[in-house]
């Protein structure tokens, strides 16, 4: 791994994780290649801002759950191609029950090009310190759906006021959101804005 990146868990105290391409409960149904172990990894600027963002979800009871963070290049050429398979239904009702895999890309849920695989986004929730339950958003990871975007109609007061809370954590500390995710966030000022990294991760 390069010396400008790091596994979070090492250097954001108290975050939690459940590196989602690892294992099988993703939207290809599979372990995703590049991913070979359960732990996320980012750049140490990254890091230092979720750091921070911890702090501020502590100081209300909340912590950080994250589901990934650096992508590699060959995770995002694997989604491509998944993307082009035969439906086969196995993972359709849970993340993408009202669009065709052919038109992932053209929705802009899965891009030949990620910010992930330049270290500095980041997919994550909130959870409860003591427990370490997500807090309902109204709709989970890789939900490919109108519902995970921001501003989306369908969600409960409480489910729109946690993701307002979410997004108020993420933007005060350096992150900018994805529209049509209520889960991802870029580092505004990411250290490596043009590079687009495959190193997997170990």
């Amino acid at each position: 791994m390069r010396d400008d990146f790091a596994y979070v868990d090492e250097l954001v105290p108290g975050a939690r994780w459940d590196a989602r391409y690892a294992g099988p409960d993703n939207f290809t149904g599979a372990p995703v290649e590049g991913y070979l172990t359960d732990r996320i990894v980012g750049t140490r600027a990254l890091c230092a801002a979720l750091r921070e963002a911890q702090g501020k979800a502590e100081a209300m009871g909340l912590g950080l759950l994250l589901w990934d963070a650096y992508r590699p290049q060959r995770a995002v050429d694997r989604f491509l191609q998944w993307a082009a398979l035969p439906e086969d239904g196995r993972t359709k009702a849970r993340h993408y029950p009202n669009i065709d895999r052919t038109e992932m890309v053209a929705k802009r849920y899965v891009a030949p090009k990620s910010g992930h695989s330049r270290g500095s986004t980041v997919d994550l929730t909130l959870c409860r310190l003591d427990t370490g339950e997500p807090v309902p958003m109204g709709g989970h990871h890789d939900l490919m759906d109108p519902l995970s975007h921001h501003g989306a109609a369908g969600p409960t007061r409480e489910e729109t006021a946690n993701r307002g809370l979410l997004r108020s954590i993420m933007e005060d500390c350096g992150f900018a959101p994805y529209q049509w995710e209520w889960w991802h966030y870029t580092l505004k000022n990411e250290p490596f804005p043009d590079t687009y990294f495959d190193f997997p991760i170990t």
